[in-house]
């Protein structure tokens, strides 16, 4: 299957925030050339424990260790050697973790390490400079969505008038930015999210299925656009990146070279893109193999 197309969405020197930008630097301890890590999160970096596919038997299982905790449960994990690597990843790295998920949700996220000084949250919608979200860029996010897409309000109406109530669990609102549905997934008719796809196309809307969520996301909403801005304020010379997931198509194809799981829509779906690896390993195991590369990467160049 051939990669999907996305619309060119970065940042260029007339965005706002970039006048009278400095010139680029190489990060302090950073050495040779600059190299930034974009990385999604759930299913990639972290997993929950339906996502962890521990296929092995019980007495090889890795140890894992716990991120996130939500509601005084514990949530989200990753392997402890992964948690061993992400350290000397983020080290040798400009190391942006880049999410579809909401501010305060990525808040619960607690990774191996010191805390980035940037981050990517509801798909782009929010960089987060030192855990603030920086304004101009909300202001240009703003700006795109305005020009380009049809409002939240009427895809919003548009799910909860089609969504079957057999089916449907909750209907959520993220940031005000995009919105998506938990659902029931078997009793989910095979054909809604194709349907729903095709309607939101013309709107300048994009559709994607993760789980037990429907995710309806306007088309400029983008990582790349996001991880393009961090990489022309840190002076980064090349980016990798990592994901799962339709909506992290976009920010694998503005890569200069990526991992994708072996599980997940795009493994699902066969996407491919000639810099970007298929890993075999699924769950948790593919999120510390992609660690390991990426150390790889920079340790040998």
């Amino acid at each position: 299957m051939s990669a999907p197309q996305s619309p060119a969405t970065s940042p260029t020197s007339g965005a706002p925030g970039t006048a009278g930008a400095p010139a680029r630097t190489r990060p302090i301890g950073i050495p040779g050339p600059v190299t930034l890590f974009a990385s999604d999160l759930d299913r990639t970096l972290v997993y929950s424990s339906a996502a962890l596919a521990l296929s092995m038997p019980d007495a090889d299982a890795p140890r894992l260790l716990c991120v996130e905790v939500y509601q005084s449960k514990p949530l989200s994990y990753v392997t402890e050697a992964a948690a061993a690597l992400l350290p000397q990843v983020a080290g040798q790295t400009v190391f942006v973790p880049t999410t579809t998920r909401t501010r305060e949700q990525y808040g619960r996220i607690h990774l191996p390490g010191r805390v980035p000084r940037y981050a990517i949250c509801a798909n782009g919608g929010h960089l987060l400079v030192d855990g603030v979200s920086d304004e101009d860029w909300q202001r240009d996010v703003a700006r795109r969505l305005g020009d380009a897409c049809a409002p939240l309000a009427e895809v919003r109406e548009h799910l909860r008038r089609t969504a079957g109530p057999e089916w449907l669990l909750k209907e959520r609102v993220a940031e005000d930015l995009f919105c998506y549905l938990v659902v029931d997934r078997d009793r989910l008719p095979v054909s809604w999210p194709k349907e729903l796809a095709a309607w939101c196309e013309p709107r300048g809307w994009t559709v994607s299925v993760q789980g037990r969520k429907i995710y309806a996301v306007p088309r400029p909403l983008t990582k790349s656009a996001a991880v393009a801005e961090v990489a022309r304020r840190t002076g980064a010379g090349r980016t990798a990146a990592a994901g799962d997931s339709l909506l992290d198509a976009d920010l694998l194809l503005h890569a200069d070279l990526g991992w994708r799981p072996g599980h997940g829509e795009l493994a699902d779906t066969g996407w491919n893109a000639p810099h970007v690896t298929a890993l075999e390993e699924r769950g948790v195991a593919a999120g510390e193999r992609i660690l390991q590369e990426a150390l790889r990467l920079v340790t040998e160049n």
